[in-house]
């Protein structure tokens, strides 16, 4: 802990003036606290293979366990719904990690490392932003990881590399959006342990009253609208579409995010990185461990 105040000391010396002005010293400062949190991971690799493992199984029981009772687009092909499943595993994995996200904040917290950040001469949000792009690092390998067991288990792109890899970022556009929702929850909980809880709890309504695992069409009215108007089912529509993985036949709703869900991700996480990193920063201001 030491080094990295350090470090952050010497990146904005009391009085100085940043070298790039004020966008330049958040930027320096962001980049020593996400340096400092991925060293942590790296040093406790039990972390993002627990992490791992919990995605692999969802792959593995929804591929194998409902492939062939599901109809997707009048198909009960096992193999249809794994090109469907996949774009909605991915998004899970991404927003799921919020939850470890909050935790990582509400331990500092509970440490006594924030107050000592806020001690320093640093950014306002530094920290913040430093932890939610270190989660973001790990994420993406976790992502990488998950679409190698994917393509074992038979997913493929059917629309081109260039659309795949849009696809992947609004997934991960999606997952640091939503870190800043674990950041907020981890500033306002005293233990990581509820940080947990309370990340998870409104994950699970989020994830699965969407279009990820089964087609919204199929669900009572309330419901429906519910998911069609959904930022993760958005993010769920666009990574099919980029993906080539929409089955023949399959019914696009009517609504609006699900007609153009590539501009309604975008939207959706776009607004929400903005509320949330301004509630977050604000809470960080005045939060105490």
């Amino acid at each position: 802990m030491s080094t990295v105040s350090d470090a952050a000391a010497k990146a904005v010396p009391p009085g100085a003036p940043g070298a790039f002005g004020l966008v330049g010293r958040s930027v320096r400062d962001s980049l020593v606290v996400a340096k400092r949190n991925l060293i942590r991971m790296l040093r406790i690799p039990e972390v993002v293979i627990f992490g791992l493992i919990q995605p692999i199984m969802f792959v593995v029981l929804f591929s194998y366990v409902f492939g062939g009772s599901i109809a997707v687009g009048g198909s009960t092909d096992p193999s249809t719904y794994r090109q469907f499943l996949m774009a909605g595993i991915f998004a899970q994995t991404v927003t799921f990690a919020t939850a470890g996200a909050g935790a990582g904040i509400a331990d500092d917290m509970h440490k006594g490392l924030i107050d000592r950040f806020r001690s320093l001469p640093m950014a306002r949000g530094a920290v913040l932003t430093g932890r939610t792009l270190a989660d973001l690092v790990q994420t993406a390998l976790t992502l990488v990881v998950l679409a190698v067991v994917a393509v074992i288990v038979g997913w493929r792109t059917h629309a081109g590399i260039p659309k795949a890899i849009a696809g992947f970022a609004l997934l991960l556009l999606l997952g640091y959006a939503f870190s800043w929702i674990g950041a907020l929850i981890g500033l306002s909980v005293r233990t990581p342990e509820a940080a947990t809880s309370g990340g998870l709890i409104w994950l699970f309504p989020l994830t699965f009253i969407s279009n990820a695992f089964v087609p919204s069409d199929n669900m009572p009215t309330v419901l429906r609208h519910i998911a069609e108007w959904n930022p993760f089912s958005a993010t769920v529509q666009a990574a099919r579409r980029l993906f080539g993985n929409l089955p023949d036949g399959y019914p696009v709703p009517a609504a609006w995010p699900m007609q153009h869900p590539v501009w309604a991700s975008l939207i959706w996480s776009l607004v929400i990185i903005v509320v949330f990193r301004s509630l977050s920063v604000r809470k960080y201001r005045s939060a105490t461990g």
